[in-house]
């Protein structure tokens, strides 16, 4: 069977987009009377909600019990739900953690483990799929009560597997740098269902996929390393994802109540959290769709937050993309979708006050924009904002009399929109002025001409290629390193 693309399972179609634009109403959508129906897993047993927590002001929670429904920790219940129990019937959040001591787990590796770890990851990596796929079907096998926290495709939760195993070795030695990353990984767990008792059953699989795998490098003195290593990063996780779940819930419910076509594949979706969704302008947050079950997408929030609570993302549905698709052709007003918490730390310090430079790509125009709001609503105190917009064709600027709306109202920004495609009669686009300000060329080239940007603050969002791209640009034409911010280039996730 061919490898589907990242964003599409195989044997699954994606829907063909919709000729007619529906209309688009200026209008607030009415608040409904009664919350929209979500399906519960079989056999839940719903227990009494717990207290919600203060919301922000002017909002107004949709449904008054979620906090109690959505809330994974101890005592939620999620095990009984989903039926994620060991063969012989005991929950598995009950399962011993492999027998580690807290202590001994804290421990920082000696570089002759660090050593050790790492060249055994480098014997898997020729063979990375095959060793991907062992390790779910051990899993799976063993613990066929698992299948149901993964998606029904397995191929993009294979891939992230193996980049998250990299990202986190590379950082065996930087402990500063891996206790962010696995706070990070651990409470984006989660949303999955992880349990700590489900750590020990991925320890005894690793293990086995590795002890295959790796060849003449597996021995008693490497599977102790990587035994001590990974228990170190469970606990890691266990302790972030317990710490995250005093205080806030595995996700979100949210009622789409607009649902704006702007373009033939670009939607403006408006979503009412079902509780106070804290967040700042320039992060991202995972999307789970009710046709598409444990498969999560990252779209960055497009406006500052408001006072109502309301949260507006920009989706570009692309080729075989089943998220993307979804949300674009198919979701409308009524819906429900799962958010996951807000990540992501391409945000402004606004005490700082540096001149900020501001490139958006496509669909990256929305955190974009989302920052452009947050420093309206804290006022510029002498703060210049360049934001240059980039697409191929003139149609696909969609957010363009928005920006302009707002330069209008605030002579501290400017709006600068740049087309890279063949958008005119001209022929190919190179450093063109068109009518109405339009510059031409490639994104990156068309800031590189207006610099030198010394001493801006810059973030940079849209197509991985374009930000690898202007980061580049920006160094030359002045900006510090530690003054260009992007989120990660490619999938953000991990598994």
């Amino acid at each position: 069977m061919p490898v589907a693309p990242p964003d599409l399972p195989p044997l699954v179609a994606a829907e063909a987009p919709t000729e007619v634009l529906p209309p688009v109403s200026l209008l607030e959508p009415v608040r409904p009377l009664q919350p929209p129906f979500v399906p519960a897993p079989a056999h839940v047993h719903v227990h009494a909600p717990a207290p919600a927590p203060a919301p922000a002001a002017d909002f107004r929670p949709l449904f008054a019990d979620a906090p109690g429904l959505n809330r994974v920790g101890p005592g939620d219940r999620w095990s009984d739900a989903w039926g994620v129990r060991t063969p012989a019937g005991q929950p598995a959040a009950a399962l011993p953690a492999a027998g580690q001591d807290p202590a001994t787990a804290r421990r920082p590796l000696t570089a002759r483990e660090v050593g050790l770890v790492r060249a055994g990851l480098a014997a898997v990596e020729p063979v990375a799929d095959r060793a991907t796929a062992h390790f779910f079907a051990l899993l799976f096998l063993r613990h066929p009560e698992l299948r149901s926290s993964f998606p029904a495709a397995m191929d993009v939760h294979r891939e992230r597997l193996f980049r998250t195993l990299l990202a986190v070795v590379r950082e065996l030695d930087r402990p500063a740098a891996l206790r962010a990353t696995l706070a990070g990984l651990g409470r984006s767990h989660r949303r999955y269902g992880a349990l700590a008792g489900h750590y020990a059953v991925v320890e005894e699989c690793l293990v086995g996929t590795l002890a295959r795998y790796t060849g003449d490098r597996w021995d008693a003195e490497a599977e102790s390393a990587w035994r001590r290593a990974y228990r170190m990063i469970s606990s890691a996780m266990i302790e972030a994802a317990e710490e995250d779940a005093r205080t806030s819930p595995a996700w979100w419910q949210g009622e789409i109540v607009r649902h704006e076509r702007r373009t033939r594949d670009v939607a403006v979706v408006t979503v009412r959290p079902d509780q106070a969704y804290p967040f700042r302008a320039g992060q991202y947050t995972a999307l789970e769709t009710p046709w598409w079950p444990r498969v999560w997408r990252h779209y960055s929030f497009a406006g500052a937050p408001r006072p109502d609570g309301l949260l507006t993302f920009h989706v570009k549905a692309v080729q075989a993309g089943w998220v993307s698709n979804a949300l674009v052709h198919r979701a409308a007003p009524g819906d429900v979708l799962r958010l996951g918490p807000a990540a992501g730390a391409m945000t402004v310090d606004h005490a700082a006050g540096r001149d900020l430079l501001c490139l958006g790509g496509g669909t990256g125009i929305a955190p974009i924009r989302a920052l452009v709001e947050e420093v309206a609503e804290h006022g510029a105190s002498g703060r210049r904002v360049e934001v240059f917009y980039g697409a191929r064709r003139a149609e696909e600027l969609y957010a363009l009399e928005e920006l302009r709306e707002l330069a209008a109202r605030h002579p501290w920004l400017t709006v600068r929109p740049v087309l890279s495609g063949g958008g005119h009669a001209g022929g190919p686009l190179g450093g063109e002025l068109l009518a109405g300000g339009l510059l031409t060329g490639e994104l990156p080239d068309a800031v590189g001409r207006f610099g030198p940007w010394s001493g801006r603050e810059a973030v940079l969002s849209g197509p991985p290629a374009m930000v690898r791209r202007g980061v580049g640009v920006l160094l030359r034409a002045g900006v510090p390193a530690e003054l260009i911010r992007h989120d990660p280039v490619g999938d953000p996730a991990a598994v």
